[in-house]
């Protein structure tokens, strides 16, 4: 078998017979217009006939390079083609998910890393609470509200259940918090601004009472989580969310009542073929959610 022409000639050849002239094709290599000229030279030598007619306005095909350009062209293709997909094979799944989450989903994501190096991940926060695949390059998000649909793969992770939190010291503290009532008497943490988790939580439990003692609001549920486990006052969460901070102490449950709120988390991705250990990773996420 005759040796193989070099690659780095073959491609030479294929930038300079779209350019036919060697200048330009010098210029797209990034070498000069002398080393364009000795590779060709060379791989003409190599196949035993020329590959350019030489003119004084510049370069034109010779019949057998008007022959090689095409098989060039499809031997280059398919190496591009073999780079992009067996590359895609350990590319970075992309995800994205509202802040919201982030207490649950962040934990879940260093395990999966830690088990899964092969398939790296790369998180995306947002306030947005939804995904529209057709505009945003991700593989998959975290959907919080109702089911969505459009035609996506969707997982449900859990129900979105809100209970009142705090340190774990508060309940110990000058100031009762052993009845509903006594909740009038410490400073209510609210993760948004319109108030609407305490409100729905209170008209739950029956409470005789409403928001009118003192309160901060958040922009997110981690700061008010974050403050809740400092003692500063009662934080109203997702049950769901705040597993980790119930089971190392950082907050407690006050009161044992948990309120549907009729929303739920959710993962969606598109309807095309997954690209490569997003199916692995969707059927991890949804086996933690339902521990």
């Amino acid at each position: 078998m005759k040796r193989l022409p070099p690659l780095p000639a073959l491609h030479t050849f294929l930038v300079t017979a779209q350019h036919c002239n060697f200048t330009r094709a010098a210029q797209q290599l990034h070498i000069t217009q002398g080393a364009v000229s000795r590779q060709i030279a060379s791989l003409e030598e190599h196949l035993g006939y020329a590959l350019f007619q030489r003119q004084a306005r510049g370069l034109s095909l010779t019949r057998e390079g008007q022959d090689w350009l095409p098989r060039v062209q499809q031997v280059f293709a398919l190496i591009d083609q073999g780079v992009r997909e067996v590359g895609g094979r350990s590319a970075t799944l992309q995800l994205k998910a509202p802040t919201c989450v982030m207490r649950w989903l962040l934990p879940c994501l260093m395990e999966w890393q830690a088990l899964r190096p092969d398939v790296p991940v790369e998180l995306t926060t947002t306030v947005q609470h939804g995904v529209d695949f057709r505009r945003e390059g991700f593989d998959a998000a975290v959907v919080y509200g109702n089911a969505p649909n459009h035609g996506l793969r969707v997982r449900k992770l859990f129900d979105e259940q809100l209970t009142p939190v705090c340190a774990p010291s508060l309940l110990d503290g000058s100031v009762p918090l052993a009845q509903l009532e006594d909740l009038a008497g410490h400073m209510l943490l609210h993760p948004s601004r319109d108030e609407h988790d305490w409100r729905l939580w209170l008209q739950a439990a029956g409470a005789g009472f409403d928001l009118h003692g003192p309160r901060q609001h958040f922009e997110t549920l981690d700061m008010a989580m974050a403050m809740a486990s400092q003692g500063t006052g009662v934080a109203i969460g997702d049950w769901a969310l705040i597993g980790d901070d119930l089971r190392s102490g950082r907050l407690c449950m006050p009161f044992g009542l948990k309120v549907m709120t009729g929303k739920a988390y959710y993962l969606a991705s598109p309807a095309k073929s997954p690209p490569a250990g997003l199916i692995e990773l969707l059927d991890w996420l949804e086996q933690r959610a339902s521990q």
